[in-house]
């Protein structure tokens, strides 16, 4: 066993709810629709609940 090491791995975070995003969750990702520079993370309890997100570059606010 090795010990010492951290793991590089960073969960995404959701947009519309800030919160880490499983390895598991049945999320998604998608450029934003606006402008297409910004990566949106949707985990799936907000897509479920239809949470708004809106785009750190742009403003765009959708489902």
């Amino acid at each position: 066993m090795i010990t010492g090491i951290k793991s590089a791995y960073k969960p995404p975070i959701c947009t519309s709810c800030h919160k880490p995003i499983p390895p598991k969750d049945d999320a998604v990702s998608f450029y934003c629709p606006e402008c297409g520079k910004v990566m949106i993370w949707r985990c799936s309890k907000c897509r479920k609940a239809g949470v708004k997100y809106r785009c750190p570059n742009c403003g765009f606010e959708g489902p």
